[in-house]
């Protein structure tokens, strides 16, 4: 059976519209439309499709469209099942964002986002307070922060070599202490 390339994007274009709530909400909804209405693929193939979907870098809806749309029409069925899952969350995308350029021009919504950017500095504020005690509480954690805090502010290093040096450091750190304890 081959299944016709309108259909087929036409197909993961309604999948697109219902994928309110993520990636890991494709999988009942394919397994209803794909095996169930249409019998296109089979249960063990989605679940494999799935299953190497979480294992490569991307949108998990998108690389399963891909590869069920590899699976029935080649490369052009992959490419037409990914647009068709992407489109209808790409208008949403581009309608919230022209709206809320819209209300960005008023002032007193202007006002909302001055104040709630003040209380979401607050809000880090209290955060960092409420973990220092937990973080910050010997030499070595010490040695971390100011490190990481210079780094950041002088030498604007990226902040994921920030995190990763930061984890290195820590690992050393405890398992020196593991040896000398022995």
């Amino acid at each position: 059976m081959k299944i016709s390339l309108k259909d087929l994007y036409w197909e993961f274009f309604l999948l697109g519209v219902q994928l309110l709530g993520g990636g890991y909400v494709i999988v009942p909804l394919m397994q209803k439309n794909l095996i169930e209405k249409r019998n296109w693929i089979t249960q063990e193939e989605l679940t494999d499709f799935y299953a190497l979907s979480q294992t490569i870098p991307g949108i998990i809806a998108a690389n399963i469209s891909t590869f069920v749309g590899y699976k029935l029409r080649g490369k052009t069925g992959a490419f037409l099942a990914l647009t068709g899952i992407i489109t209808s969350p790409i208008i949403s995308i581009l309608l919230i964002a022209s709206i809320i350029d819209f209300l960005l021009k008023i002032s007193y919504i202007q006002s909302i986002f001055w104040g709630v950017g003040i209380a979401v500095i607050i809000l880090i504020f209290l955060t960092i307070k409420e973990m220092w005690n937990y973080s910050v509480y010997d030499i070595a954690t010490w040695i971390i922060f100011l490190a990481t805090c210079l780094l950041s502010l002088f030498l604007k290093v990226s902040p994921v070599l920030l995190i990763i040096g930061s984890i290195i450091f820590g690992i050393t750190v405890k398992y020196i202490e593991k040896r000398c304890k022995k």
